[in-house]
């Protein structure tokens, strides 16, 4: 499978000047493009067990068909599916049945999903092509950040990535996190001398699982290495987040091991010890600078954290798309005016779009769809009108069209058929064209599909929910607090239901002030469904639940224990998780309802 995945990925390009133009050629006719990566799709796989369900026993010549009768074919005799259709065959797989299910050859490798949006992770297949195509997105975004944002060859990069530990499924398949598979590849060392950059951390910081020790270790030797970090980075943003709010409590540690050249009786696990023994060193002049700059900083509530210890940092790289955009507040805090670049769309599925334009702020940032990757089709989604249709059903659906038919300002839902067996998948994104690229679609990710506050006839997404409490929180700022997180929950009753959202919050903050966030909050849902709903009291008053500080890491701590990686951990915005509400609930301290409608 990967030899034929390959034709295409541009792997063959030796500079930065030659990434961007295989690009650009790709992205010119990308209906041939995408029809001849599906004809490479199925003609590998055109003999497993579930395209033979419903391609029957027609004698399909896929090599020589025409492409259009191809696509035409494919899409009327393959039905859409979710994970939960695929699931009975992925658990066979995992199994043992080393049989063609989903591919032509055994697929040896399982990706978790993170399990923040369902409260469950997911089996995905993974192969050689997933580390492939990273190592490519990962070449192209950055060969379009080194026109923006120029770095020293053989600088460094602090790289707040972690890996969560691999297990045996009862058929002795390989399985673990997307990000821990890769960050294990072959690819990702590649990645580092193809874009002459490389990470602080050795493999024994990044692979031990205790992401605590590991965000310690990455700051040790990120501040060992302070003169030559080019740039920062992370998965998400809120791993780094995390990371330089443990700083605030931890540097006075760090500074005694800088000085020392130890590492500090907190770091228990004796292989990453001796890793990083093996690179530190006394350096009693570093610490005291870095001790110098960190005094200064607690004067301003760490206001530029990033430029004033890593002084060559050209950009600060990371997802700050979706559930990450709440964080971009507190990282521009720690950054100062260093640019923060958005990094590249993709799923535990499959890569889906590059960012070509570095300099643009987050929250406008779009993604170029790479059209080698995966066969793409895009389901129509149109917002439905105040009463029409179930408060469960999001949006109205059209038919799906192919890539090349995509229209400017359309919503839609992203469907995948990939070289790792998945036929036309929905992913569940919901994304809006913005334009193109050449011929190829630029994406803007808006939100998650199933992640809805809904009572009855109302419906709010996680984009929404997103403009109610960055406005019910302004109120914060004014009375030098600020939100650390949040997230809600669709709260029913054998009465009038009602939504909680759940607040923790930095700082003390008076009860009226509290009050009156939780009636802006309430006075902000603009959905025709809620407003009538509320007015009419057939939907109760919006609750806010202030819980005491830690208690979303309380979350983490129990994600992650259950086989979840900081790489990959998303606060799920709206949630019906039993044991994320009864964290949540355990560690409220006080609770606010709206009387924004009497």
């Amino acid at each position: 499978m990967e030899a034929e995945a390959s034709n295409g990925n541009g792997n063959g390009c030796s500079n930065d000047h030659d990434i961007i133009r295989w690009f650009d050629t790709i992205s010119t006719n990308v209906a041939t493009v995408q029809r001849e990566t599906l004809r490479q799709i199925l003609e590998l796989n055109r003999d497993v067990e579930y395209l033979k369900k419903w391609f029957g026993d027609k004698d399909l010549d896929i090599r020589e068909m025409d492409a259009c009768e191809m696509e035409s074919l494919y899409t009327s005799l393959v039905p859409l599916v979710s994970h939960e259709d695929l699931e009975p065959l992925i658990q066979r797989i995992a199994d043992g049945d080393t049989s063609p299910i989903l591919t032509q050859h055994p697929i040896t490798t399982l990706s978790l999903s993170s399990g923040t949006t369902e409260g469950r992770q997911k089996f995905i297949p993974f192969t050689r092509h997933n580390s492939e195509t990273t190592l490519q997105i990962y070449r192209l975004a950055a060969a379009y950040r080194s026109t923006v944002y120029p770095t020293r060859s053989n600088g460094r990069i602090l790289e707040f990535i972690y890996s969560s530990k691999r297990f045996k499924t009862r058929g002795g398949l390989m399985a673990g996190t997307a990000t821990t598979h890769i960050f294990a590849s072959e690819e990702f060392r590649i990645k580092q001398e193809k874009i002459k950059l490389f990470t602080c951390s050795p493999h024994e910081v990044i692979s031990n699982g205790d992401y605590k020790q590991t965000t310690y270790c990455h700051l040790l030797l990120g501040l060992f290495f302070r003169k030559e970090i080019e740039c920062i980075t992370s998965t998400f943003a809120y791993s780094m987040v995390q990371a330089f709010s443990s700083f605030e409590e931890q540097w006075e540690d760090i500074c005694k091991d800088i000085k020392e050249g130890n590492v500090s009786s907190k770091i228990t696990l004796p292989k990453m010890r001796k890793a990083v023994l093996d690179i530190i060193e006394p350096n009693p002049s570093l610490a005291s600078r870095i001790e110098a700059i960190c005094k200064g900083l607690q004067g301003s509530d760490w206001f530029g954290l990033v430029p004033k210890l890593w002084p060559n940092a050209k950009y600060v790289y990371s997802i700050m798309t979706g559930s990450m955009q709440h964080y971009l507040k507190k990282l521009r805090h720690y950054c100062g005016s260093l640019p923060l670049v958005s990094a590249e769309y993709g799923a535990t599925e499959s890569w889906i779009g590059v960012n070509l334009d570095p300099s643009l702020e987050p929250e406008k940032v779009t993604f170029a769809v790479m059209p080698t990757f995966s066969y793409f089709e895009f389901i129509p989604l149109y917002r439905q009108d105040q009463y029409s249709g179930s408060g469960s059903v999001d949006f109205i659906e059209d038919d799906p069209v192919p890539l090349s038919q995509v229209k400017v300002g359309q919503e839609y839902e992203i469907v995948l058929t990939t070289f790792t067996g998945l036929y036309r998948y929905r992913l569940g994104d919901v994304v809006e064209v913005s334009g193109f690229h050449n011929e190829t679609p630029k994406l803007k990710f808006i939100c998650r599909r199933k992640l809805l506050l809904v009572i009855n006839i109302d419906k709010n997404t996680e984009k929404d929910l997103q403009l109610v409490v960055e406005k019910g929180s302004q109120l914060l700022s004014k009375h030098r607090a600020e939100l650390v997180d949040f997230t809600s929950h669709a709260k029913l009753t054998h009465q009038s239901g009602h939504y909680v959202i759940y607040w923790e919050i930095k700082g003390k903050v008076e009860e009226r002030v509290l009050c009156e966030c939780c009636r802006e909050m309430d006075a902000s849902f603009v959905d025709p469904g809620y407003v009538v709903s509320r007015r009419t009291n057939s939907i109760g008053p919006l609750e806010l639940c202030i819980v005491e500080r830690g208690a979303f890491n309380k979350i983490l701590d129990y994600f992650i224990g259950n086989g979840a990686t900081l790489s990959q951990f998303k606060i799920p915005r709206c949630t019906n998780n039993e044991t994320l509400l009864k964290i949540l609930d355990l560690y409220t301290i006080k609770r606010f309802r709206s009387i924004v409608y009497g």
